[in-house]
């Protein structure tokens, strides 16, 4: 048995089809004719984005615009003339066409991979598929047909690729295994999206395995077998046919009230990246958006969007929630989050750093063309504004009163929005934690982001694999931190939400009924599991049970006792 990351649920068995990465060496040369050289690089560019035209718009159909948006973010980057020019200026110094593409390339892969932050680290993962993909046609290597591989096939590679990905047909892929990695990768989120099990970051796989394999992944619990014993694999072919019956049977609670088991109503949001993600949201039957991250309107441009440009963009969202409620994050960009027409200045400790709501109130020009888009957008509406790192009560004062400045002057210039639209904050600090029942007398309402607050409550890089084995949101510190915060919401009569990846986990969902949840934010494709998981606690019973975690020392003690306490979809 193999161990890896649990990035896709479900159970796969199938035939293993290694996919082996192609010997991309080159004959590293001085070009006599520049010119040509730079046709040649241009074609292959011209071709790299004709094909990933193509499949994105394939994508788009059969999986969805987020998706999508995916090779989209590749076609962006290769398109920024920064880029391509950067290549033309090596081969005018003579070098040829593959060595003037690696350079490149590899210049933006080691900026971004030097970046704490994950979004940034897997930019640097879309940049080496840009760079493997203008190699390839470069030196005409044809790719492996992912899309033609036979119907029960278990593709086992290094890394599977968003270009890689994209071709999979989800009716012919019982799993996917890989050697490198994460829960947050785009290979990651494109097997969720095609409800693919996945195992990924399991060392030396490729190794271990030859064609033809039988191998079992096991994408709940990260397990992987290789051409397992009879009742192995006799016991998995009974796993894999409970797990298929119980997500049939999560259907019947689409269009359902989020309800506990004695009936206390809770509201059941998802997280959003771009607009165009709201549509998957209604698609998986979500009562609204706790997360709309704007900061992808601005990492996904060139320029800064203009406040007709973001309006455009919360306006289109707001419309295809018909009416719920869309809480837009203001800018969460900063430190280790570059955007490079904003010239940010490199920190030694970016996560503690300038940036969030920080570097927008030091930048209060552009904060009010963003806040002033929001604002309009509610006239669409039910929209709510959230502040991001908040840390101290100055900050919401003073984002409050940037708001009624624009209020006066949307008013004089007979725009029309919402009057009362609410203002409230993330509590993903220790700082905000410690003083939430001040915070709460300011805000209209609370969101809590478990991967920050556990990140700053642990002092843990969630990036750093030496320490990552104290990065849990189950840690006492961080239950009782989340505890505290939800008390002092309900104590100042606002709502409390939850938009971190915890608020989808099944062992942590009684343990947040218990402290008294209202809103529990998650991946749109986690909807229907979330409301199934909420229906099966009474506030009584995940009561009873919250006192015992709470009463226990360490995160492997309470993760066992919810282990053993959890209820079955």
């Amino acid at each position: 048995m193999y161990e890896g990351i649990a990035a896709s649920r479900g159970i796969g068995i199938g035939a293993v089809c290694r996919i082996e990465e192609h010997d991309l060496t080159f004959d590293m040369h001085q070009v006599e004719d520049v010119a040509a050289e730079k046709q040649r690089l241009h074609d292959a560019v011209k071709r790299f984005k004709e094909e990933t035209t193509e499949m994105a718009e394939d994508v788009r159909k059969r999986i969805g615009p987020k998706e999508a948006a995916i090779l989209e973010g590749h076609l962006e980057m290769i398109s920024d003339p920064a880029m391509v020019g950067e290549m033309d200026k090596m081969i005018d110094s003579r070098q040829c066409a593959e060595a003037a593409a690696t350079a490149v390339c590899d210049m933006f892969i080691n900026m971004f991979s030097s970046m704490s932050d994950e979004l940034m680290n897997q930019r640097a993962a879309d940049v080496r598929d840009i760079k493997t993909s203008i190699l390839k046609l470069l030196l005409g290597i044809e790719d492996i047909d992912i899309s033609k591989v036979a119907p029960g096939t278990v593709l086992v590679a290094r890394d599977l690729t968003p270009s890689m990905t994209s071709q999979i047909v989800k009716e012919n892929v019982a799993g996917i295994i890989t050697e490198i990695g994460g829960k947050t990768s785009h290979s990651a989120i494109l097997a969720r999206a095609l409800e693919i099990p996945a195992v990924l970051s399991v060392p030396g796989i490729l190794d271990q395995v030859h064609d033809k394999d039988t191998a079992i992944i096991d994408g709940t619990e990260g397990q992987v077998f290789i051409n397992p014993e009879g009742d192995v694999l006799s016991t998995y072919i009974r796993k894999r046919e409970d797990y298929i019956r119980k997500q049939g049977e999560l259907r019947k609670f689409y269009g359902k009230d989020t309800v506990t088991a004695d009936g206390k109503k809770l509201e059941l949001f998802c997280n959003i990246g771009t607009p165009k993600d709201a549509k998957k949201a209604m698609e998986c039957d979500g009562e609204g958006i706790g997360l709309f991250r704007s900061e992808f309107l601005f990492m996904n441009s060139s320029h800064l969007p203009s406040e007709d440009e973001q309006f455009e963009a919360y306006k289109e969202a707001v419309e295809t929630m018909q009416g719920r409620a869309v809480i837009i994050r203001t800018l969460d960009i900063g430190g280790d989050k570059d955007i490079p027409y904003l010239h940010l200045k490199k920190e030694d400790n970016p996560f503690l750093g300038f940036r969030a709501v920080r570097y927008c109130l030091k930048n209060a020009d552009a904060y009010k063309v963003q806040l002033r888009a929001i604002m309009r957008a509610s006239a669409f509406g039910k929209v709510k504004i959230m502040l991001p790192l908040v840390t101290v009560v100055d900050e919401i004062r003073a984002a409050k009163a940037l708001v009624a400045d624009i209020a006066k002057d949307l008013e004089a210039e007979d725009i029309d929005f919402d009057r009362n639209i609410e203002v409230g904050c993330m509590i993903e600090t220790a700082s905000a934690s410690l003083i939430a029942d001040k915070l709460a007398k300011e805000s209209a309402f609370f969101s809590i982001g478990t991967n920050d607050l556990t990140q700053y409550t642990m002092s843990v890089d969630r990036g750093n694999p030496h320490v990552a084995y104290l990065y849990s949101a189950f840690q006492p510190s961080v239950l009782r931190s989340i505890r505290n915060i939800i008390k002092a919401a309900n104590e100042a009569g606002i709502p409390v939400g939850m938009c971190g990846e915890a608020a989808a986990d099944p062992l942590m969902i009684p343990l947040l009924i218990a402290f008294g949840l209202d809103e529990y934010s998650v991946n749109p494709v986690l909807v229907l599991t979330a409301r199934c998981i909420i229906s099966k606690w009474s506030v009584e019973e995940a009561k009873a049970l919250a006192d015992k975690v709470m009463e226990l020392d360490t995160e492997k003690e309470i993760v066992d006792l919810l282990k053993a306490s959890a209820k079955e979809l």
